[in-house]
């Protein structure tokens, strides 16, 4: 009998050993937070959050990605590569790509949302930057009508294919989804509208009409899901969508050339970056009136609070660098380089930010 327990004892001991790994391995993962930062030379930054310094960078061959997203428990890394036209899966663990799909021209913006992932493309894009007076990506109006509209693909993450592929409006910049999930908003900044669509189906629910010349790019659900913010970009205003008939319950003045905006982790701000005045803006939730404003770096668009809440960390482009706010007083607590051309950021644990939120 004590040689059977003892063999079973033994026999055991593996298993208790590699749990007891696994347990550890998680407690380690939970204790140590970090921020993804695509940056369209160099590939992703990873950025320890205890320390707020780049820990290291994930190559991924081709340069040139954009949009990004994180899986439900953070072990794949979803990246938007315009030069390779793919959505890439990097193993957050290895830093290296273990998935990828083709998604078509100009793949940019990503988000995920209920295991699948929505990439915003643009099957008539030549390539060439075109001129924009209001310093945006895009051309005049009628350049815009001429081409193909803009697509979302929807890849699913489990099979890793995509499921299809939806029509939208000229240049989709943003998506959003309703606080239960059925609806999907998306900015087209090309012709100054947001599409509406089933979320299940993909089926158009209608398109709302926005200020011509508006040029609506980053889109955010309310916490309690009642109204949508989107910035229009080359008016320098964010407008208050009502969520059950889509009419404009209020209109915003901002600096100039807001791109990304989000609710702070309270939900009693509404945090905008501003970002052709390198400015940031924070307004209160409810009366959207101004509270104040924070000097940021260069072609600042999306940005995310640490999981924490305690500071807000801004991808700014043309300064090859994350600014790093203190999320209370939003004075500025450091720079962290060495990201040429950053352009978007997302956390694990989740936070909430400009492409993602809790």
């Amino acid at each position: 009998m004590l040689e059977t327990r003892y063999q079973r004892a033994c026999a055991a001991r593996p298993f208790a050993i590699a749990a007891a790994a696994l347990v550890m391995a998680s407690a380690a993962h939970a204790a140590a937070p970090v921020a993804y930062v695509t940056s369209e030379k160099a590939g992703v930054g990873v950025i320890d959050l205890d320390s707020m310094t780049l820990e290291k960078t994930f190559s991924i061959g081709a340069s040139g990605p954009r949009g990004l997203g994180l899986n439900d428990d953070g072990t794949r890394l979803l990246v938007a590569d315009k030069n390779t036209g793919e959505l890439a899966a990097i193993d957050t663990a290895t830093g290296k790509v273990v998935e990828h799909v083709k998604i078509g021209k100009n793949p940019e913006y990503v988000r995920v949302h209920g295991g699948r992932a929505y990439v915003t493309y643009e099957p008539g894009d030549t390539g060439k930057p075109e001129p924009s007076a209001a310093g945006g990506k895009g051309g005049g109006d009628d350049d815009d009508a001429n081409k193909p509209p803009a697509e979302i693909a929807v890849v699913d993450l489990k099979t890793w294919r995509v499921i299809r592929s939806v029509k939208s409006g000229h240049e989709t910049e943003g998506v959003e989804f309703s606080r239960d999930g059925s609806l999907m908003l998306v900015t087209n900044e090309g012709d100054d509208t947001v599409s509406v669509y089933r979320t299940d189906t993909a089926e158009p629910v209608t398109t709302i009409k926005l200020a011509a010349g508006g040029r609506p790019r980053g889109i955010k659900a309310s916490p309690d899901g009642k109204t949508y913010l989107v910035t229009l970009e080359s008016l320098s205003k964010f407008v208050v969508l009502d969520a059950s008939d889509y009419h404009v319950v209020k209109t915003v003045d901002t600096k100039l050339g807001p791109y990304g905006i989000a609710y702070g982790p309270a939900g009693k701000h509404i945090v905008v970056a501003a970002a052709r005045d390198k400015t940031l803006q924070v307004f209160d939730a409810q009366t959207y009136a101004h509270v104040t404003d924070a000097p940021i770096g260069q072609r600042c668009w999306h940005f995310s609070f640490t999981p924490d809440g305690s500071k807000l960390m801004l991808a700014c482009g043309r300064s090859d660098a994350v600014y790093v706010l203190d999320a209370k007083t939003y004075a500025p607590i450091k720079q962290i380089g060495s990201l040429p051309l950053a352009w978007g950021i997302v956390t694990y644990p989740p936070s909430d930010g400009s492409i993602e939120s809790r």
